[in-house]
């Protein structure tokens, strides 16, 4: 297996093993860090957050998880999950310490490339994202958080989900301290419905709603709605009619309708991800260099 380099097991101080180098982004939860794996030599990425004492079992235990689905393609590496003491009444710190993926994140790319990007860099993009969902979806677990932020790129150009699942716990775990925590503007409407009716139901396809609502932000530099107030979004996204390209003449008719499927109000006619592998949009997608 190409991961054993590094053995990050019951590993007590990240610090003895980790050597932390520089900050390379912020996410939702914290910052991450690039570090070297002072063993093995090997880079890695590490999100740190702070964490308090009652808190850390659940999310390691959810890393446990991350862990034994993270081996595919398109999907980046979980190492480990450890917590560095805090003292004099600070918190203690959860570092998550995963792969590294030298070309950041779409989100980067996009800015990168002065608020979009070409279709055909969407589309391999789209085919990444597609092949770690329907693998993930085949092992019952829904990512719950896709887009751009979440979907990096390695120096080779493939493409890595980060944070699948993870992102559920950490807002059961931190919730009742921070009052809003992420974005809505990529939530398919099923899943805001259930906050409201705890008869409602979703599946994986929610996933593929974000992956649809991705495909605009690469397209048009940000998700649709991202003018508005969160709450605003929340309460607007299961009523509006469903977001479409803009610019219908500077899209393709294939990129056009795969945006479309994804984005079906209604999850239960929405295409799952093995589906959409087969559309017209993806499925002659060579595998280029996006640089």
């Amino acid at each position: 297996n190409r991961h054993d380099l590094i053995d990050l097991h019951n590993l007590k101080d990240p610090t003895t093993e980790i050597e932390l180098i520089s900050i390379v982004g912020h996410g939702t939860y914290g910052k991450v860090h690039k570090g070297k794996h002072k063993k093995s030599g090997k880079l890695v990425a590490i999100k740190i957050m702070r964490v308090q004492e009652e808190e850390e079992e659940d999310l390691k235990m959810e890393i446990r998880f991350l862990r034994k689905y993270s081996d595919h393609k398109n999907i980046a590496r979980y190492f480990g999950a450890f917590v560095k003491k805090g003292g004099n009444n600070q918190e203690d710190e959860l570092w998550l310490v995963m792969e590294l993926c030298g070309s950041g994140s779409v989100t980067e790319l996009i800015k990168s490339n002065k608020g979009n990007l070409k279709e055909n860099w969407i589309a391999y993009i789209c085919k990444g994202i597609l092949a770690g969902l329907a693998y993930l979806h085949d092992n019952h677990v829904i990512h719950r958080d896709i887009k751009g932020q979440n979907v990096l790129l390695t120096d080779e150009s493939i493409i890595k989900l980060v944070d699948f699942g993870v992102s559920a716990q950490l807002d059961k775990t931190l919730a009742k301290r921070r009052t809003f925590i992420g974005t809505p503007y990529w939530m398919a409407p099923e899943v805001i419905s259930c906050e409201d009716n705890p008869s409602a139901t979703y599946d994986s396809r929610s996933d593929l709603w974000s992956l649809g609502v991705t495909a605009i932000e690469m397209a048009e530099g940000k998700p649709p709605l991202s003018n508005l107030h969160p709450m605003r979004a929340l309460f607007l996204i299961p009523r509006n009619e469903p977001p479409r390209l803009q610019n219908k003449r500077k899209w393709s008719l294939e990129f056009q309708d795969f945006v479309a499927r994804c984005l079906d109000k209604n999850f239960r006619t929405r295409p799952d991800a093995v589906r959409l592998l087969t559309h017209k949009f993806i499925a002659n997608v060579d595998e280029i260099k996006v640089r």
